[in-house]
């Protein structure tokens, strides 16, 4: 079986991206970056409403606790938040916590099931998205992610939803003209709605 080389993928996309990184940012594809970054989204439990993510090469306690602010800041502030035991979550970020009026809830070490809706949200990032692109850098995973992230909260489906997306959608009827596809992530997923001819 003849498998493509990088270098060939990276010549036949060179033109997809605004800025064109060398070949060394991909030797390290994620370096961790889509799956413990992505692990730095805040999610309302009610809708399952990604609310906030941002993502780095090199997280820091100071930088968790600025991502725990700017998502505040969007939202009304939440009274709990679930979190697993990572290094990054320092005493700086339980500060910043506490001066938001938010109480923290620690996982048991190893248990991601008791933090069970982060847990699936991460999942379903890396299946469904970061497994099928390669990302060049920083940027181009936030550009990535952004999409996703409004996809993940417009259009996908949840059955703890009852097939509704965490922004509730109107149901359209066949009146409103023939149903269409619209590709979403650029392509990667797609939505069908109903369009007037």
């Amino acid at each position: 079986m003849n498998l493509p080389r990088i270098h060939d993928f990276l010549r036949s996309h060179r033109h997809d991206s605004g800025k064109f990184q060398p070949a060394e940012t991909i030797s390290k594809p994620f370096r961790w970056w889509g799956l413990r970054r992505a692990k730095d989204v805040v999610l309302s439990h009610e809708r399952r409403r990604l609310v906030h993510f941002n993502v780095t090469e090199h997280p820091t306690a100071g930088w968790t606790a600025g991502q725990l602010v700017e998502a505040c800041g969007l939202e009304e502030t939440p009274g709990h938040l679930i979190r697993d035991r990572d290094q990054v979550y320092g005493e700086q970020f339980s500060r910043q916590a506490r001066a938001l009026n938010i109480r923290e809830a620690v996982i048991a070490a190893r248990s991601p099931w008791q933090n069970a809706y982060a847990e699936r949200v991460i999942g379903s990032i890396r299946r469904e998205c970061l497994d099928h692109v390669v990302v060049i850098g920083e940027r181009h995973l936030r550009e990535i992610l952004l999409k996703y992230v409004d996809y993940y909260n417009g259009t996908r489906t949840h059955l703890s939803l009852s097939k509704d997306a965490p922004k509730p959608r109107t149901v359209q009827l066949p009146s409103q003209g023939r149903v269409v596809k619209v590709p979403r992530v650029g392509g990667l997923h797609h939505e069908y709605r109903r369009r007037a001819v």
